[in-house]
């Protein structure tokens, strides 16, 4: 069927040096495993934490944090894989356009549009916020919004931030890799330092009982402000099975991990700048290997720290807690500040990967002719700045003007789909094309890619009903949009391509 056309991977490597359709190749290693720190280690990592250890799992937190740490790294060995015999833009929309067709591709190509502009909309967003926050701290009483009418106010933050990196990426990516490399660096050190002083307050009695007994979601103390207790806000899996809404026990483990799972999300975006790196086939997977490695060690010591901090039942009794508040239960008010700061660098650097990784698959759906191929256009220094800044202009428009914190959970389930078909497009691609040079490969094809793929669907029914409601609403859209548009467009429609 034509709807599963698939395209050859040498005419993907094509297309890479295609004039006036091509990016420059220009970052490293250190580049690219900074490019995953920078955007899996942002504000969750200090209220993420708290929050599983609150609503989900107690101390056994730190088990959902391993779980999902786990399972994201058998994701990234499949990414590495694929970025080895891909080395083209696009990351997951690209990879599975290769193996399970253009239909397939353009649904994850459509989730993971999805995924970028939702999670730089909201990063942008609340780094306004805790710019704010941060500088009533420091004393100094001013505000970035601008309130038009009693129900709508523009805040002027989230253009400051959005167009600085755009006017960075306008200038080439290797130059916005610097400074993301060295706003990383800082970031870390203060997590880092956050953790040290974290273990001054540590009381092995605030770990016991690790996995506490199983409750009803009505009977915990900060449940019912909206964490878990509500239909709509319980995981698909208990909803389907009749189950009420629990916290704690095994199940809290689970659904903890699958709330956890998101704080790892990073090394997928290196992916859509495989086209940018400097011997793609060895510095894709060395990158998203040494970067996630990194951000799994840094969560686990962040969620084993906050569990000996304070006892779990006083922190669900708070209303949104984070490592902060754990912080303020001890006495160390000052350490807000600093976790404050840590914040907004650590959302600086977010921003910047996300207009990168928006950008990259929208130009490689673009080329492909699945959107106007006027968003493919690059300039001299192998930069698309047409579609950059209407991406930054996109991004700084909603997080400036709309309430995008109600959304946020669609980038979960956006980037999961995402992950089930790379996945399951390993053994594909081992059988279809043996004869494709990789310089790296999945141990244990095809079980373990299988066994990763079946551990993102269990996170995945672990998510809300209402997470699966809205992307089944987005999902339909992206699909009337491939039948008015893409399918007649496609190069592949058109045989300006290799078709399998």
């Amino acid at each position: 069927m034509k709807l599963f056309r698939t395209k050859s991977i040498e005419s993907a490597v094509a297309q890479t040096k295609a004039e006036g359709h091509s990016l420059k190749r220009e970052l490293g290693v250190w580049d690219l495993a900074t490019m995953a720190v920078a955007v899996a280690v942002g504000a969750g990592i200090f209220s993420i934490g708290a929050q599983t250890i609150a609503f989900h799992a107690g101390p056994s937190a730190i088990i959902s944090f391993i779980i999902a740490g786990a399972v994201c790294a058998g994701v990234a060995l499949c990414y590495a894989e694929f970025a080895s015999m891909v080395p083209a833009a696009g990351s997951a929309y690209t990879f599975t356009y290769t193996t399970l067709g253009e239909f397939i591709a353009w649904i994850i190509g459509w989730d993971l549009i999805l995924e970028m502009l939702m999670a730089g909309s909201v990063v942008s967003k609340y780094w306004g916020v805790y710019l704010n926050d941060f500088l009533r701290l420091i004393g100094i009483h001013v505000s970035t919004t601008w309130h038009v009418s009693p129900h709508f106010s523009i805040d002027f933050a989230p253009f400051v931030i959005v167009a600085f990196f755009t006017i960075l990426l306008l200038a080439g990516t290797k130059l916005s890799s610097r400074v993301d490399s060295i706003l990383t660096v800082i970031k870390v050190g203060v997590v880092l330092f956050i953790i040290i002083v974290g273990f001054f307050y540590f009381k092995a009695s605030n770990l016991i009982p690790f996995i506490p007994q199983t409750q009803s979601a009505a009977q915990v103390a900060g449940a019912s402000t909206g964490a878990v207790s509500a239909t709509l806000e319980q995981p698909l899996f208990q909803w389907l099975t009749g189950q009420p809404a629990t916290m704690y026990g095994v199940a809290g483990i689970f659904s903890g991990a699958a709330l956890v799972f998101f704080a790892f999300l990073g090394f997928d975006v290196v992916a859509t700048a495989s086209e940018e790196a400097k011997d793609p086939e060895h510095t894709i997977p060395r990158g998203i290997t040494l970067g996630l490695g990194l951000v799994i060690l840094l969560y686990i010591l962040v969620a084993v720290v906050t569990s000996a901090m304070v006892p779990y039942t006083v922190l669900a009794q708070q209303s949104s807690p984070s490592l902060a508040t754990a912080f303020e239960l001890v006495g160390a008010n000052w350490a807000a500040t600093i976790i404050s700061f840590g914040i907004i660098i650590g959302l600086t650097t977010v921003v910047m990967v996300l207009l990168l990784g928006l950008t990259r698959v929208i130009f490689a759906m673009s080329r492909d002719g699945l959107l106007p191929q006027q968003f493919s256009r690059t300039n001299k220094k192998g930069v698309p700045a047409g579609l950059q800044i209407a991406v930054g202009l996109g991004i700084a428009l909603i997080a400036s003007t709309l309430d995008v914190a109600i959304l946020a959970d669609m980038v979960n389930i956006g980037t999961l789909s995402a992950f089930v078909l790379v996945c399951v497009g390993i053994p594909i691609m081992r059988k279809r094309r043996p004869d494709i040079n990789r310089s790296f490969k999945v141990p244990g094809n095809p079980w373990l890619p299988l066994v990763i793929t079946v551990a993102c669907i269990v996170v995945m029914v672990n998510l809300s009903v209402l997470t699966w409601i809205r992307f089944l609403v987005w999902l339909a859209l992206g699909i009337a949009i491939y039948f008015a548009y893409s399918y007649r467009h496609s190069l592949l429609n058109n045989n300006t391509q290799e078709v399998l």
